[in-house]
């Protein structure tokens, strides 16, 4: 590894969700940074309707876990970089480097909201300005 790719001032991670606003007749996207929510105490809004939520503590820990995933993840990104997963395919086995692979991946957590069911949708996507989308 060169030192220059070695940040030597880690940037602010960040890590978008996004999920369906509940009210009816809004229907907006509701998004929101993973990484301030503890600050938050788990409350985000509804940038066009203003419908507030709160996550319960089970939630926000899962939440919270996803997080440290993330950070796990960013700190591994110099073991990640050599790293492949091998997928067997008719045609053969084909390695895909694991760092692609992160960018293709999209993740979503479901919660039970009353009567109905709201998916929280993470597009992980290791940026050069360090932020997960």
């Amino acid at each position: 590894m060169k030192n220059s790719d070695t940040p030597s001032d880690p940037k602010p991670m960040q890590a978008f969700v996004d999920f369906v606003c509940a009210d009816e007749e809004c229907q907006a996207t509701v998004r929101f940074n993973l990484m301030g929510l503890r600050e938050s105490k788990g409350r985000v809004s509804c940038a066009e309707c203003h419908r507030e939520y709160r996550f319960d503590r089970a939630f926000i820990e899962k939440l919270e876990r996803f997080r440290r995933l993330i950070l796990a993840l960013q700190e591994a990104e110099d073991i990640l970089g050599d790293a492949s997963i091998a997928v067997s395919t008719p045609m053969g086995e084909v390695k895909v480097p694991y760092r692609l692979l992160l960018t293709r991946l999209n993740t979503s957590i479901s919660l039970d909201m009353g009567d109905r069911r709201a998916d929280f949708n993470f597009r992980v996507e290791p940026l050069n300005n360090g932020s997960f989308r």
